[in-house]
């Protein structure tokens, strides 16, 4: 499976990060430690929403829309929930 996913900062609540990974738990430990160059000063990062994708065709086009405006609009409508779990 692949997956896209959606991280907050704990530490700065309006920092959002959408990814694509084939691990989800490594990806997030590696966010967390400061092994992705886009990340490492809003560390710790929360899990928000994952999606599955069976191919990562299907993953990556989902991730390319959700980094565009309309893509943008959709997450904060539906995909965000409105407190950190």
């Amino acid at each position: 499976m692949h997956y896209v996913y959606l991280l907050q900062s704990l530490s700065y609540p309006d920092q959002r990060y959408v990814g694509l990974t084939g691990d989800l738990k490594a990806r997030l430990n590696k966010h967390n430690e400061g092994g992705v160059p886009h990340t490492p000063k809003f560390k710790p990062w929360h899990l928000r929403t994952y999606i599955a994708f069976s191919t990562r065709e299907q993953a990556a086009q989902f991730e390319l829309y959700l980094k565009s405006g309309s893509g943008r609009a959709f997450a904060n409508r539906h995909l965000w929930p409105e407190s950190p779990a």
